[in-house]
């Protein structure tokens, strides 16, 4: 029996991407997606998610590229612009699920401590979850263990009534592996059709 359902945010509800915002200083496709697979990469902006701020990331990549020191600066300082509109169509499933009154639910997300304010405002259905458990915040992220623990003993969830969503499939496995219930996300219809499959919707 499902009781609570546990989203993951970016690529689920919302859509971040650099590229929006490095496009404006980038002319060359290539080039921008070069950068951003040898400069400021995923493992890099995943060490902010997972605490380090944004201060000290930037300064470690300033000084092993000196050359980009402009381009690095502005992922952070001009942030706001990879943060593009929300997945409606999943946040309709997740307004669906909300209305039903049948389960409790939160979000479980990697993501800076210093930028989710800004999401925050942005998206005024954020507010609806029960919780939002934030990897910047506690110090670790997805796919470790201890932070799927921290929502379960913070939130009294049973990892057997739980339902996970998420579009990262090695955060999946890492649900899977504490018993929760998982649904690899790869689009609104798909995970529409899964739910209701199972009996959620």
């Amino acid at each position: 029996m499902i009781n609570t359902i546990i989203f993951d945010l970016g690529a689920v509800l919302i859509d971040w991407n650099p590229h929006y915002m490095y496009r404006s200083i980038f002319t060359d496709e290539e080039e921008m997606k070069n950068f951003l697979a040898t400069v400021t990469t995923s493992d890099w902006n995943e060490e902010q998610d997972a605490g380090r701020s944004l201060h000290e990331g930037t300064e470690i990549l300033v000084k092993q590229f000196p050359e980009h020191e402009d381009k690095i600066r502005a992922f952070y300082t001009r942030w706001d612009e990879m943060l593009g509109d929300a997945f409606h169509d999943t946040v309709e499933i997740f307004k669906e699920l909300k209305e039903s009154g049948k389960y409790k639910i939160y979000a479980l997300t990697n993501w800076s401590a210093e930028t989710f304010p800004v999401a925050l405002e942005r998206f005024e259905f954020l507010h609806w979850f029960d919780g939002i458990v934030v990897s910047g915040a506690e110090k670790m992220r997805k796919p470790a263990p201890e932070f799927y623990q921290i929502l379960l003993d913070r939130h009294e969830v049973n990892a057997a009534e739980a339902l996970f969503i998420d579009d990262n499939y090695r955060n999946i496995l890492a649900a899977e592996k504490l018993g929760i219930n998982s649904i690899h996300f790869t689009s609104a219809p798909v995970l529409k059709e899964k739910l209701i499959e199972l009996g959620v919707l």
